[in-house]
């Protein structure tokens, strides 16, 4: 394996410039930010002069920072995407990551350019095309199993991988989804995606009879690839990369921490095989829980294959980390004639109790804490601490600012979780994390002046100061004063690593046995003036990108083995075009975002899915045909075919889909129905007769 697939990048997303530094300091290897305009996330843009203070703060580290440049763009936008592009160049952001191939042919700055997840890279003929095109590194569909990332690994001789391992997932292949354009015209590929997924929909077969009933059959659990990282290296993966551009720093910090963590003992533990990509090594003051941030429980999704439950049915929203388990609920603040209490006013009522309810579990509960809890229609509830005591080893006493009468499904044997932990977020509030480089020092004396020399990361860096010495009265006090003035690198850079005596003056060889007497003024000094030159070397030796030239005969050769037609071109500009019909792609190429309001949205396949509604519910054709009684009812919803019909989903606003069921590549796509017309017809096309007459 090539070394750069041996150097491993933990890649954090940073909303803003406040949690890009945030990233870098808890560990990440490289963060990706959006710029001013152009990024798939609208309400994560930034100034060009907060990424340049991001990337100027990075080198340092030898991180890197990639500029998110990852929408579609009309042909009005392509000069000021250009020119944003340029800009990006010009603040030393280290490589862009785009989705519209038109910017390839538009002329874009000598940057290295990375492909997006949503160039929809899922076969190894579509990750050999990305590299023949240039890209230096390439984002696979997050559906990808071990095996097929493997195979597209094989198939690129030299992009590295990129692969997201930590938060949201998007159902549609990729996160290509049109569904939100088609309904609100908010389109996910120009960064404004309304998230219709997320929506709670009731599910009914085409004869009318529902299945289920206000579920979130199209939202998706978190991904959590922690458990696979050996595995994913193995199989090619370079870049580990976690989402979230819109998380704050809180969210930033915890799981950058948790990653860096795991990676750092993986390369630990591979005898030299593997290397971070940036440098030094970060000390953490608190023990990262991705539990205790923002997540909606947790899948590997297919990496280890088709899993049983993958999405989110209950709810979108955090869930939390699970606390224990209801014990006691005590909710009595009336008098004893039932009347609420009013204290001061009445002196025939007694003062209200305070509500409470009593909690089995060994974790501490904080005032301000945010715990929540299903109730019996699976319906996601919450309640704010106002104060907490324990009682006993395994139980706390919970006092709430909200009348428990409000929480009638709050009864001893509920399941309760927390999704705000403010012991937890005044931790990450403060400081940490502490990220250091090492630094080697040399002290060498000669006969008229005395030389510090710091070395890290391959730089070096001296300072000299004018001064006779003589040798320490006790050497061991001599040398540990020496090495005590040196590790005093307060607020820069750099740690104490090692220290190294060496040189000769009067006659006296110098050395660790025989140290010379050097003032701490003086030795602070030079430690000053030697770390601030090794910080500026350091920085400049911060490795220049990889800039690659397109192969056009062997892209072409790739082209037609790639899903690069219809909505899958997704060219929105002249320029996008003029690529693929010089890669000889032939058919429709116009992005859904210039056409898709001209055609029937009933048959236009606006997601493609590895998810698959009917196997979350349990109606899988290959999971039944074991089960008669399951086969019977199965074929009793499909007209008494196993072959499933399609499924219409209707949200709360009466908006309806149609999902389809491609079995053959166990694959799921989604369509919208606009009117009983085309409701009609997809019945019809089942073989179902008109539901009025059925």
């Amino acid at each position: 394996m090539s070394e750069a697939f041996n150097s491993l990048e933990l890649l954090a997303p940073a909303r803003d410039l406040e949690v890009g530094l945030a990233a870098i300091g808890h560990g990440a290897d490289a963060v990706y930010i959006g710029g001013p305009a152009f990024g798939a996330r609208a309400a994560a843009g930034n100034s060009m002069s907060d990424i340049e203070k991001l990337a100027t703060a990075a080198h340092r580290v030898h991180a890197r920072v990639f500029l998110a440049l990852n929408t579609i763009c009309f042909d009005n936008e392509v000069p000021e995407a250009l020119r944003v592009a340029r800009q990006a160049y010009e603040a030393g952001v280290d490589a862009l990551i785009v989705q519209d191939l038109g910017l390839l042919e538009a002329g874009l700055p000598p940057i290295e350019i990375h492909a997006s997840t949503q160039c929809d890279i899922r076969t190894p003929q579509k990750a050999a095309l990305m590299d023949a095109l240039g890209f230096s590194q390439v984002v696979l569909a997050r559906e990808m199993t071990l095996a097929e990332i493997a195979a597209c690994r094989k198939a690129m001789p030299t992009a590295r991988i990129e692969f997201f391992v930590h938060g949201a997932l998007c159902v549609s292949y990729s996160g290509r989804c049109y569904l939100s354009c088609a309904q609100t015209g908010r389109s996910a590929n120009r960064g404004a995606c309304a998230q219709p997924c997320r929506l709670p929909y009731d599910v009914y077969d085409l004869a009318g009879r529902e299945i289920v009933h206000a579920r979130h059959v199209l939202s998706l659990k978190d991904n959590d690839q922690s458990a696979n990282l050996k595995a994913l290296i193995a199989a090619g993966v370079s870049s580990f990369k976690i989402e979230g551009r819109l998380k704050d720093a809180e969210y930033v910090k915890n799981i950058t921490a948790y990653y860096r963590r795991r990676i750092d003992a993986i390369i630990e533990g591979s005898d030299g095989a593997l290397r971070a990509e940036s440098l030094g090594r970060t000390q953490f003051f608190f023990t990262p829980d991705p539990q205790k941030t923002f997540h909606r429980s947790a899948t590997d999704y297919f990496v280890n294959g088709r899993q049983i439950m993958i999405a989110a049915l209950d709810t979108p929203k955090s869930t939390g980390e699970r606390l224990g388990l209801v014990k006691a609920v005590h909710s009595d603040g009336c008098d004893k004639r039932g009347r609420a209490a009013s204290a001061g006013r009445d002196r025939n009522v007694r003062p209200r109790e305070p509500e409470s309810l009593d909690i089995a579990t060994t974790e501490e509960i904080a005032n301000g804490d945010g715990l929540i809890y299903f109730d019996s229609k699976r319906n996601l509830c919450g309640l704010n601490v106002n104060r907490a005591e324990r009682i006993s080893p395994t139980l706390v006493r919970v006092y709430v600012h909200e009348g428990l009468g409000t929480h009638p499904d709050l009864r001893p044997g509920v399941e309760i979780g927390r999704n705000k932990d403010r012991a937890f977020a005044r931790i990450l509030a403060g400081k940490s994390a502490e990220r250091r480089i090492a630094a080697d020092f040399e002290l060498t004396v000669q006969p008229d002046a005395v030389v510090l020399t710091a070395r890290a990361a391959g730089a070096c860096a001296s300072a000299v100061k004018p001064f006779t010495v003589s040798a320490a009265k006790d050497p061991m006090r001599g040398l540990a004063a020496i090495e005590g003035a040196l590790k005093k690198t307060g607020e820069t850079l750099f740690c104490f690593g090692s220290l190294a005596v060496s040189g000769t003056a009067e006659g006296v060889a110098f050395g660790a046995a025989n140290p010379p007497f050097v003032p701490v003024s003086v030795l602070n000094a030079l430690r000053r003036e030697a770390l601030e030159k090794l910080e500026a070397s350091v920085a400049a030796s911060h490795p220049a990108p990889t800039v690659r030239p397109m192969d056009l005969e062997r892209a072409r050769s790739l082209a037609p083995l790639c899903a690069l037609s219809g909505f899958g071109a997704n060219a929105a500009n002249r320029e996008t075009k003029e690529l693929l019909e010089k890669l000889g792609v032939t058919g429709p190429l116009e992005a859904f975002e210039v056409n898709g309001r001209r055609i029937d949205l009933s048959h236009a396949e606006l997601m493609r899915c590895r998810h698959c509604i009917r196997h979350t519910l349990g109606l899988c054709p290959k999971t039944v045909k074991g089960d008669p009684a399951k086969k019977e009812a199965m074929k009793r919803m499909n007209g008494g075919r196993l072959k499933p019909l399609p499924l219409v989903l209707v949200n709360d606003k009466g908006r309806r889909l149609i999902a389809r069921f491609d079995c053959r590549h166990c694959e799921m796509t989604v369509s919208l129905i606009e009117n009983d017309a085309q409701f009609e017809r997809v019945r019809a096309e089942a073989g179902l007769k008109p539901l009025a007459l059925s």
